[in-house]
């Protein structure tokens, strides 16, 4: 008996790596599907469609759900400041010079003041959107309550199914991953810097991301991909999670932008660096503006070298919107190829809420859910035009990926993530207002 207990110690861990080999990661390092994720997400989707409408049979005296906080509890105006307040001030006429002082203005600002309170548009965009209906993960929306006993228990065969047999198999191919990008990475780097070099490393980089991506279960469908990003320009796109960066590279190479660090991610940086050119800064370089900038021309301008790829927000939004873009990327002077990400929360909440998860406990819940589906778009590649500086040229590319995806399109900078306003913004209203109060003129007349 003890001698059968230890071979099956041995057997059953040499056929989970054969059939992961065989079924999963050969298919993933040449690009093509066995057909078992498609049999998986086709048997996902019809379980979520009936206990939908499971729910809603259960809601059948409301007819509708009820929304959640994700669609927007305020009706918000889509007005500037001018337009609202000459709404407010229709009733009164204008005096001829100068402006003037509205009792009725206050108004504006006590709605306003409310509706910031009640639901602003920043706090939210940094926790996970509520879903209409229940995807039978924990995370639900507000109205789940008991429903039927059926329901219950394919909650509870999910439960098994996703920690039990999709986690292990999961980590097993996130691990491969990670070691064979380590391993061909520092490989290719000791080649020679001949074309093949570049193409290996491209090979060994794409490969590895796959394996990944077959181990979150990604469904991924990219659009228009004759706009991909080309050497020497910088691809920017939206961010929801670390993610972000598989997907993107599951469909060709980048070259990554950030912060030199240590232990296990440090490894895989110095790797990567051995195969081809990355932009990699220390802590004390990324406060140097001059020394970024720089150091991202160097690269752009060689046309060899892979675009650069740069999430310009600077932190995870929720995946229902756009928030400011970093100027930084767009002062460079080169070719910008914007990419919309979107993902279905239905299968999953793909968000990394970093002030409330680590990166270990994310990734967990990850692979813990059923599966990464999203949407990747390729825009039209644009250029800087004439008169149009950093800051406008990043809010019209912003602009465009936000339309292109559908998410909302918001001016505020995602640092108030872990920020308060600055006070040039509120000095920046301020103004606006005492212009509409003083005039415009007053500045003239008072010299």
């Amino acid at each position: 008996l003890t001698a059968v207990c230890s071979d099956l110690v041995f057997i059953l861990p040499s056929i989970w790596l054969y059939l992961i080999i065989s079924l999963i990661m050969i298919p993933a390092m040449f690009g093509f599907s066995l057909g078992i994720s498609e049999t998986y997400m086709s048997i996902l989707v019809k379980t979520l469609e009936w206990a939908t409408l499971k729910i809603q049979k259960a809601h059948i005296e409301e007819q509708t759900l009820k929304a959640s906080s994700s669609n927007g509890l305020i009706q918000r105006e889509d007005g500037s400041m001018e337009k609202e307040l000459g709404e407010l001030r229709r009733s009164r006429p204008k005096p001829p010079v100068g402006g003037d002082f509205t009792l009725s203005d206050c108004f504006y600002f006590t709605r306003k003041g409310i509706e910031s309170i009640v639901e602003d548009e920043v706090t939210q965009r940094f926790s996970s959107e509520e879903l209409v209906s229940w995807n039978l993960l924990t995370r639900t929306n507000n109205d789940f309550q008991y429903i039927s006993l059926k329901l219950t228990l394919v909650y509870g065969l999910g439960i098994f199914v996703r920690y039990c047999i999709l986690a292990p198999l999961r980590i097993t191919l996130a691990c491969i991953g990670l070691t064979w990008l380590v391993i061909g990475t520092s490989a290719v780097g000791f080649l020679p810097n001949w074309r093949i070099k570049s193409w290996l490393s491209e090979w060994v980089h794409v490969m590895c991301y796959r394996i990944c991506a077959r181990g979150l279960s990604a469904a991924i469908r990219y659009h228009n991909r004759e706009n991909k990003p080309q050497k020497g320009g910088i691809c920017v796109a939206n961010h929801t999670s670390p993610i972000d960066i598989v997907i993107l590279c599951n469909d060709g190479c980048y070259a990554m932008v950030g912060q030199v660090h240590g232990g296990l991610m440090g490894v895989v940086q110095r790797a990567m660096e051995r195969s081809c050119p990355h932009v990699w800064f220390e802590r004390a370089e990324m406060k140097d503006r001059h020394l970024v900038t720089k150091r991202l021309k160097d690269h752009v301008n060689d046309k060899k070298k892979l675009p650069i790829l740069i999430f310009p927000e600077g932190t995870c939004i929720n995946n229902t919107s756009v928030m400011m873009f970093k100027k930084g990327s767009f002062e460079i002077g080169t070719t910008i190829y914007p990419v919309a990400i979107k993902y279905d929360p239905k299968f999953g909440d793909a968000f990394w809420n970093s002030s409330k998860y680590s990166m270990v406990s994310y990734l967990l819940r990850m692979m813990t859910s059923w599966a990464l589906v999203c949407n990747v778009w390729y825009l039209p590649a644009m250029h800087q035009q004439q008169g149009e500086d950093a800051v406008q040229f990043a809010n019209r590319v912003k602009s465009a990926i936000a339309h292109q995806g559908g998410l909302v399109d918001l001016q505020w900078d995602g640092g108030l993530k872990r920020a308060k306003v600055k006070e040039t913004f509120k000095e920046w209203e301020q103004k606006k207002y005492s212009n509409m109060v003083v005039g415009d003129d007053s500045s003239s007349n008072s010299d």
